[in-house]
């Protein structure tokens, strides 16, 4: 049986920026492996394993999309020097950068450190505020003339950080966003193989997420669901985030309510939750819900979605924090309610429902 924590860590210390998501795809494959029927990549690059429901063909097919890509840099210059400046790929916060090790994907890897000009040095118009990114420079610490064979404008540059327990069930590191919920739709597979579902179930890994929901609007489109799950992260609870934007860590997963969520899909999953005793919140977000669920609620004629979130700490920061807890009871909720979908459960899902 996977160790689901060392699968969680092992995949959050791979890098996978947004578009180049080879490395960690090899990975997830691996794992996935025994536990579905069939795994095929997509033509943009998301990872499909299908697990084969038992019921009458043609099966009705629910679509789990867990995102794998990573937030990171990208180089845009190498200066005379040696050093390298650089661009964002995903949301990056300039202010977390300063001191950060990390890694230069060039013709071989490169271990580096983000470093910044001292504050003297700055124009007048920056200085006593957070370096802004165009100041800031990888420094390998070779010299020049090896940087500048080895190195060249594209390349990429992920964290270099690796993962820590913290006390509890607490894990820190990062790419948490949305390594954890690979690991979620990971522990679903594995409750799967216990159980008896009748729908087909398209466990998905889905890419560029962070930047253009490639595989958000691809995946759905190739599989054809009739219910699709957008498994993300939310806000946990933590300083600044303390109002209806944020949920409880380790206190069970969120349910996301939105524009992004089908209601009967909503009350499904709360339902079983209920039944099961499981923890969960309700995480309401007014306008998109910054998931795959944009892409997927589009595709075609519409599909009817849902948004189940995991509580996250410093999202976009290499030290992003997760109980997994939650991850379990994430894979745990999700294998429940699809166990419990029968055969003609679509003919029930009704955005309002009927009046006498």
């Amino acid at each position: 049986m996977l160790d689901l924590k060392q699968f969680l860590k092992q995949i959050v210390s791979l890098p996978g920026l947004s578009a180049y998501e080879d490395p960690v795809r090899d990975v997830i494959a691996e794992a996935w492996k025994p536990l579905v029927d069939d795994l095929s990549i997509s033509k943009l690059g998301s990872l499909h394993g299908l697990s084969r429901g038992v019921g009458p063909e043609p099966r009705p097919r629910i679509l789990l999309a867990a995102h794998m890509d990573a937030i990171g840099l990208m180089v845009t210059r190498v200066s005379p020097e040696g050093f390298l400046y650089f661009t964002e790929v995903g949301g990056v916060d300039p202010r977390i950068l300063p001191a950060q090790p990390v890694m230069v994907h060039g013709r071989r890897d490169l271990p580096g450190v983000i470093g910044q000009p001292p504050d003297k040095l700055l124009p007048p118009s920056q200085r006593g505020k957070p370096v802004a990114m165009n100041y800031l420079v990888v420094d390998t610490g070779l010299p020049a003339e090896e940087v500048q064979s080895l190195v060249r404008v594209g390349d990429l540059i992920s964290f270099g950080t690796l993962p820590i327990d913290l006390p509890g069930d607490l894990v820190a590191g990062h790419t948490m966003d949305n390594r954890a919920s690979v690991a979620a739709v990971t522990a679903c597979l594995q409750e799967l193989k216990g159980l008896t579902h009748l729908w087909d179930v398209y466990a998905v890994a889905t890419v560029q997420e962070e930047e253009t929901l490639g595989g958000g609007f691809t995946s759905p489109f190739e599989i054809r669901p009739d219910i699709a799950v957008a498994i993300d992260v939310c806000f946990a609870k933590g300083p600044g985030v303390n109002d209806y934007r944020g949920q409880s860590m380790g206190k069970g997963v969120s349910l996301g309510w939105g524009p992004n969520t089908h209601p009967a899909i909503f009350e499904g999953f709360k339902e079983v939750a209920d039944r099961l005793d499981l923890p969960y919140s309700v995480d309401v977000y007014p306008t998109y819900s910054g998931t795959d669920a944009m892409g997927m609620q589009i595709v075609a004629e519409g599909i009817p979605t849902m948004v189940l979130s995991i509580p996250l700490r410093y999202m976009h920061t290499p030290v992003e924090v997760i109980s997994l807890k939650d991850i379990q009871r994430a894979g745990r909720l999700l294998a429940q309610y699809i166990a419990g979908l029968d055969a003609d459960y679509v003919s029930k899902i009704r955005w309002d429902e009927e009046k006498e």
